[in-house]
């Protein structure tokens, strides 16, 4: 579904150029679910967000569904970002002035033309799948730091994404509202749809993941299945793996 092909990004910091993205090649595909591993600053979030389209890589190519995105233009970009692309950010990113019915009728309404009705419709079939369908009417402030993240799943949902990416969507929650969002994320496996997470939680990585992608400066160290990659040789991956102790 996804190609990139040695994407390289660089990022300008006045007269200096950092290299977040040393030549990444790496392939996403429909109903498979893959875990990024790293640590901070390693690329993975700069590698999710070309994926989702938010940022420009420098060179390589982005090959979408066989196309080439070299030659995308503006629109092109904002098409691919509003019919297939769903993006949940760690901060959640919900607009506080509204409940959380219009949270999730907001782009369907305005992007995919659907109709209030309809949008509410599919919105109210998301909302019940994370399990709030008797917030519908709440207002965003006075929801948990969990069930705002669990707003924002439903909402990108309501968009019918081809590829699902979140963004360390639980490193804004204490334990107890972390687990709470990682069983809805594990629910929506039976979407069949791609799924592509960046986390510190091992043990979920390593339970709910088809591939696990390890980077470090840039560069993909590792890939292959969850006992491949929790299990491997490799020294770098050791290291990172380490911390992480008696969790795995």
């Amino acid at each position: 579904m996804l190609q990139l092909k040695n994407i390289v990004k660089d990022y300008h910091t006045g007269d200096e150029v950092v290299q977040a993205l040393k030549g990444v090649s790496v392939n996403f595909r429909r109903n498979e679910f893959v875990s990024i591993l790293g640590q901070s600053g390693c690329g993975k979030t700069t590698l999710l967000n070309i994926v989702g389209g938010l940022d420009q890589y420098t060179s390589g190519d982005l090959v979408i569904n066989g196309k080439s995105t070299k030659d995308f233009k503006s629109r092109d970009w904002d098409s691919y970002r509003n019919n297939s692309v769903g993006f949940v950010f760690q901060s959640f990113n919900l607009f506080n002035n509204m409940d959380v019915l219009d949270n999730c009728t907001l782009a369907p309404v305005t992007l995919k033309k659907m109709s209030k009705a309809e949008a509410e419709k599919v919105a109210m079939e998301h909302l019940t799948s994370v399990g709030l369908e008797k917030f519908a009417h709440a207002a965003v402030g006075r929801l948990s730091g969990g069930q705002k993240q669990r707003v924002a799943i439903a909402r990108a949902l309501c968009m019918n994404p081809q590829i699902m990416l979140f963004d360390e969507p639980t490193s804004a929650l204490d334990p107890e509202l972390t687990g709470e969002v990682l069983k809805v994320i594990k629910s929506l496996a039976d979407l069949h749809i791609a799924m592509v997470i960046v986390t510190h939680e091992m043990a979920f990585a390593k339970d709910i993941s088809h591939r696990v992608i390890f980077m470090a400066d840039g560069l993909i160290v590792e890939e292959g299945a969850p006992e491949k990659v929790f299990a491997s040789d490799n020294e770098r991956t050791k290291s990172f793996l380490g911390r992480y102790g008696k969790i795995l």
